[in-house]
């Protein structure tokens, strides 16, 4: 499989992408597809070949090994590097689309029609969303896989040898792995990775979330403060109330009192009185 297809192609993720998508991008290349190139694809090559098992009943190995190994660490590697490389695709497909609507619309409307994209590269609206979608779809399929090889192999682990009692073996056989070490030791590297790759995901979906979530309150902070007025005439008029509550007489917008109240009652009423 020539990998660097998908190398050149997630090569522009890095211009739209938080500082953890850049962490998980250079994580997957580094860390999974150069290990899974360089040495996983050997590793693994002469697994069917170095199978044995002691009994000479023909087909009785081959069985064994597609009971034991009903699919290759390999394969399933190499799925689950194309689905989780997949969604990343999607955010530059989406881009691309932004830009391709951004020339039609200037073309349309000439220079000086205004733009309909400040940033089409920016994450918001739609784009926002994909960003967030494809940041849920990869986790779920490192999740998905995790539990895939677990099911397979339990605690991620091959024994050194299995014994077989599949038809068409005459009886039970043990049956020994090649490099049983050597091939545990790449699957917690491959693992661990794959666990390291969850948690930048999910830490990052968490980040941008609380990046909106921010926008949203000062956005509705300043809505608010542009329906009531500047922050001072917010305080005169919570000041007015509570005078206005306290059995103060005044008119709320007036800086001085009514003309035809006297500034000392209590001396009126006595002058009144006399």
């Amino acid at each position: 499989m020539n990998w660097s297809v998908f190398e050149g192609l997630l090569s522009g993720v890095n211009k739209y992408s938080t500082a953890f998508g850049r962490i998980w991008l250079s994580l997957v290349f580094i860390f999974r597809v150069l290990v899974y190139l360089v040495t996983a694809e050997r590793v693994w090559s002469d697994d069917h070949k170095d199978f044995d098992c002691n009994t000479r009943q023909p087909g009785c190995s081959n069985v064994c090994y597609d009971e034991f190994f009903p699919v290759s660490h390999v394969r399933l590697w190499a799925l689950q590097l194309i689905l989780v490389t997949c969604p990343s695709l999607l955010v530059v497909m989406h881009v691309a689309y932004r830009k391709a609507r951004e020339q039609k619309y200037r073309e349309a409307v000439g220079e000086g029609g205004g733009y309909l994209y400040l940033n089409p590269g920016k994450k918001r609206g739609g784009l926002w969303w994909t960003y967030v979608c494809s940041l849920v779809f990869k986790a779920g399929v490192d999740i998905a896989f995790l539990y895939v090889f677990h099911s397979f192999y339990p605690q991620y682990t091959l024994p050194p040898m299995v014994k077989c009692h599949a038809a068409p073996c005459p009886n039970v056989v043990d049956c020994f792995i090649s490099k049983p070490s050597e091939k545990n030791i790449f699957t917690l590297f491959m693992v661990v990775t794959a666990a390291i790759c969850i948690l930048l995901n999910l830490v990052e979906l968490a980040y941008l979330i609380g990046k909106r979530c921010r926008e949203c309150v000062a956005a509705r902070k300043a809505a608010q403060v542009t329906y009531l007025g500047s922050p001072a005439d917010c305080v005169t008029l919570s000041s007015k109330q509570n005078d206005l509550l306290s059995g103060d007489l005044i008119f709320l917008g007036l800086d001085t009192y009514p003309p035809l109240l006297p500034d000392l009652p209590r001396e009126h009423v006595k002058k009144t009185i006399l």
